[in-house]
């Protein structure tokens, strides 16, 4: 018997919401501290919303 795959869709880091995997979303580490990848919806980056690191509270644009 097979095990069904769980697929774990990312969430913004400006506002938590489920990016879809046809969302023009962004993925980068940390500027400050490299350690976790931050997640950037589409509408987050059009209106340019904060976001903050949880490893190292760094905030960006």
């Amino acid at each position: 018997m097979q095990r069904a795959s769980v697929l774990t869709l990312p969430t913004c880091t400006s506002c938590n919401r489920v990016i879809s995997p046809d969302e023009k979303a962004v993925r980068f580490p940390c500027p400050s501290c490299n350690r976790i990848t931050i997640w950037r919806c589409e509408i987050c980056r059009e209106l340019s919303r904060t976001y903050v690191c949880s490893v190292c509270g760094f905030e960006g644009p």
